[in-house]
C-alpha cells in the first residue's frame, strides 16, 4: 500500500511483493552451507533494489520541527538537531518520533 500510495504502478507493485515474499536464503561459511530458510521481510543484502526500496519505504519520514532534519542515504537515516541555549526538547522529540514511526513500520534502529 505505501507504494501505490506513491503512484507506483499496480503490476510494479505486484512485481515487487512477489520478489520480497518468500525469497530462501541460507548461510556460506567456508565449505559449509546451511540449509535454506524462506524470508518474507526486508530486502536482499546487495541487491541493486533495496536503496530504492528503502527510500520509497520511507520516503514519509519527514522532521515536522523546524529545528531538525531528517536525512537519509541508502538505507541509513539520521535525525540532525539545532540546539539553542541549551534547549535540547524538539531534538529529543524528534528522536522519539523517529524511533516510534521505525517500530511502527517494523525497521529496527542500530
Amino acid at each position: 500500500s505505501e507504494l501505490l500510495s506513491l503512484q507506483i504502478p499496480p503490476s510494479t507493485c505486484h512485481w515487487i511483493k512477489d520478489f520480497l515474499t518468500n525469497r530462501p536464503q541460507h548461510v556460506k561459511h567456508g565449505s559449509h552451507l546451511s540449509s535454506s530458510i524462506l524470508l518474507s521481510t526486508g530486502s536482499p543484502q546487495g541487491c541493486v533494489l533495496s536503496p530504492l526500496l528503502y527510500t520509497l519505504y520511507t520516503s514519509e519520514c519527514t522532521a515536522p520541527h523546524p529545528s531538525t532534519a531528517i536525512f537519509k542515504f541508502a538505507d541509513d537515516t539520521t535525525a540532525v538537531g539545532l540546539i539553542t541555549d541549551g534547549d535540547e526538547a524538539a531534538y529529543r522529540a524528534e528522536v522519539s518520533n523517529l524511533s516510534r514511526w521505525c517500530s511502527d513500520i517494523n525497521l529496527t534502529l542500530n
